[in-house]
């Protein structure tokens, strides 16, 4: 457990506020904790801090006077929480509740502190840990330390509740949403940062965040930026200059994986966390408390994309046996609806999975957020494939095997749950080519010629486009990154696959795009006022090789993915697209060795921003795809980058944190390419000077 408390606990100490009055009693803990702590002791923190606490080669001493020094007079839970939130030092958080205080009443017990009562996060709230007989370093009685000549008012107490009307029409300068508009466009206003000045943007600051993958895309409002990181940590800092405001740090199970979450969102006083076990988290924008905590209900679920604030309501999506989109009333917490991407007996359309078991289904996984129409007063989700093809490969004379809801596109009712319509991009998907990502709404046209759609692409990056009112097809716009599907259906969007290329056969079959989609997470960014579409594409196909038999291998069908370049491939894998989604056309083309691995950031400056694989980070001409500016980050961005204004600056914003899918998905096709090893987060901020 290596720390730094000799240094850092002291200046954070400081800042801490006073005990409360009744936060008076002697600390105690049950000599079965210490016990337990001996045994967890050893195994983390020993080689750092020594058998004898106060022997170790790196860490400072955690026993007699100068470890009492540190923290007499200070609470049980605020050491607690030190020590939970930044130790290990290479996995803060790692430990569960329990042998974080089993660790502490160790510690309690080889610093002459009695065993007694058991400790508990509860008890340790009015418990204070006893002075020490050293005569350094302690403030004497009756002293009022004077005031911090360099303080100012802290910024965050002029923030302003989000409301209704601000999600719908945010103000250029805000990032309210992950997309920044809540029709997942991701497009900023600002243009003070442009095209004839870019080559000077620099660094403003940076933030280290807790290690780990990091997809998250932060929110500003009034100044105030929201960031969230792996294992489940918000933090409120200043967006001017990165000061931390405050931290909350979400306490996982004990056997609960952490995941990197996609977005979080912001409404009325509050900041929504999603946790790695499917609760949503409500916390304060002002001081980080925990408001309401409301989780799905049920054990297995786990969350990976991000809430949704609509009609007053906390929506989002789930990882699941059989997942659900939830929405929680924004403030109350309390469940409003729920629904279930694999229908329930008796459902809609659950006689669409070939007659298999409801308990044998699977899949139908929400990976992104939704995203939300004010003018139809609908929430849009695309749920993933199944993850087992294999029996709804043939179809059972009489049955259907469209296996709904995977691969479509769902729109709800915010205010009831109630399905509104569906659509399906891709049915009984056999080859994990996902339609999960963005649903964007847009109007493309002008004059009595606009026409209002939503548009969704999957792997493929055949780009779809629905009614957004009705579900309607309307039409497909194919990027030439696929093999596999031949023909679509101009009035209905049906697709037909080559039934030579659906594996199960027994034979190597050669597809593009690869598993790893030539399209995937990273949103494509939308510019509303020359209505072009800039699209981040993976050149990359794959094998399907078959497996031994009893294999189970990808979604089942007994064959490995093995990666390729597309056919006749000159080494440039990173494909950059502007389309004009009016009249269908591809306007440039960049291609580069590294592929992109965030979403793309159109800004009226006449720049779109994009961050890749070998860490750079770069803006390009919306005009002709040219490169004007680049920078190299600390780790692979896999975020949103965003862009907000305060003060009358503008800034631009990343978040790094190698931590998707396709980070590592092309590292043998790109040895060049050696990212850190140990996964490390930060978010990054530039200005022009």
């Amino acid at each position: 457990m290596r720390s730094y408390i000799r240094s850092s606990m002291i200046s954070a100490l400081a800042m801490s506020a006073c005990l409360s009055a009744a936060a008076q009693e002697t600390p105690s803990y049950s000599a079965a904790q210490a016990t337990a702590g001996k045994t967890t002791y050893e195994r983390q923190c020993v080689a750092c801090h020594g058998a004898g606490l106060d022997d170790g080669e790196f860490g400072p001493m955690l026993r007699g006077d100068e470890f009492l020094l540190r923290w007499a007079g200070k609470s049980v839970e605020e050491f607690f929480h030190y020590v939970s939130d930044t130790m290990p030092t290479a996995q803060p958080g790692s430990l569960s509740e329990e042998e974080y205080l089993n660790v502490i009443a160790y510690l309690m017990s080889r610093n002459t502190i009695s065993a007694g009562t058991p400790l508990t996060t509860v008890s340790q709230k009015t418990m204070t840990m006893p002075s020490t007989t050293a005569n350094t370093g302690m403030i004497a009685a009756g002293i009022k330390l004077p005031p911090n000549p360099n303080a100012k008012p802290s910024p965050i107490n002029k923030i302003r509740p989000v409301t209704e009307a601000m999600l719908s029409s945010p103000s250029s300068a805000d990032w309210l949403d992950g997309r920044r508009t809540r029709d997942a466009q991701g497009y900023s206003p600002l243009k003070q940062i442009n095209k004839g000045n870019v080559s000077k943007l620099r660094l403003s600051w940076s933030l280290s965040l807790p290690p780990g993958p990091n997809q998250n895309t932060p929110l500003v409002h009034d100044g105030i930026m929201f960031v969230h990181a792996f294992k489940d940590v918000m933090q409120a800092v200043d967006a001017v200059n990165g000061d931390i405001l405050w931290q909350y740090t979400y306490r996982l199970p004990k056997d609960v994986t952490p995941t990197p979450k996609k977005s979080i969102a912001l409404y009325d006083t509050m900041v929504f966390m999603p946790t790695s076990d499917a609760h949503i988290v409500a916390l304060d924008m002002k001081t980080g408390k925990v408001m309401w905590n409301t989780g799905v209900g049920a054990t297995g679920f786990t969350s990976s994309g991000g809430p949704i604030v609509a009609a007053g309501k906390v929506i989002f999506g789930t990882r699941g046996p059989k997942p659900v989109i939830v929405a929680l009333d924004a403030k109350t917490g309390k469940e409003a609806w729920r629904f279930n991407t694999i229908p329930k007996p008796g459902e809609p359309n659950y006689d669409t999975w070939n007659n298999m078991p409801y308990e044998a289904r699977n899949g139908g996984t929400i990976w992104t957020p939704g995203s939300y129409d004010k003018e139809t007063n609908l929430v849009f989700f695309g749920p993933a494939p199944t993850y087992d093809t294999r029996p709804l490969r043939d179809r059972v004379p009489g049955a259907n095997n469209d296996a709904l809801y995977t691969n479509a596109t769902i729109a709800l009712n915010p205010d009831t749950g109630k399905l509104v319509w569906h659509y399906q991009h891709l049915e009984n998907d056999q080859m994990d080519l996902d339609w999960a990502y963005e649903r964007q709404i847009m109007t493309i046209g002008t004059g009595k010629a606009a026409r209002r759609v939503l548009v969704t692409a999957g792997k493929a990056a055949m780009h779809d486009a629905l009614d957004p009112a009705t579900g309607k097809y309307l039409f497909s716009i194919d990027l030439g990154m696929q093999n596999y599907i031949t023909a679509v259906d101009p009035v209905t969007g049906r697709k037909t696959v080559d039934p030579n290329l659906i594996p199960g056969d027994g034979k190597t079959k050669m597809i593009c795009p690869s598993a790893a989609g030539s399209k995937n997470f990273n949103p494509s960014g939308f510019n509303p006022t020359t209505g072009v579409l800039f699209v981040p594409l993976i050149e990359a196909c794959m094998d399907l090789v078959p497996l031994p038999d009893g294999q189970r291998g990808l979604l089942s069908t007994g064959v490995r993915t093995n990666n390729r370049p597309m056919p006749d491939s000159d080494g440039l894998y990173g494909r950059f697209v502007a389309l004009d989604l009016l009249t269908k056309k591809q306007l440039w083309i960049t291609r580069e060795r590294a592929p992109i691995l965030t979403s793309t950031l159109p800004t009226a400056g006449g720049l779109v921003f994009a961050g890749s694989m070998d860490r750079a980070f770069s803006a390009y001409d919306q005009s002709t795809g040219k490169r004007l500016w680049t920078t190299r980050l600390g780790d692979v961005p896999n975020s949103n980058p965003i862009s907000y204004e305060v003060n009358g600056k503008q800034y631009i914003a990343v978040v790094s944190g190698s931590g998707a899918v396709r980070s590592t998905a092309y590292v043998n096709m790109l040895p060049e390419i050696r990212n850190p090893a140990v996964r490390t987060a930060n978010i990054w901020v530039f200005e022009v000077p």
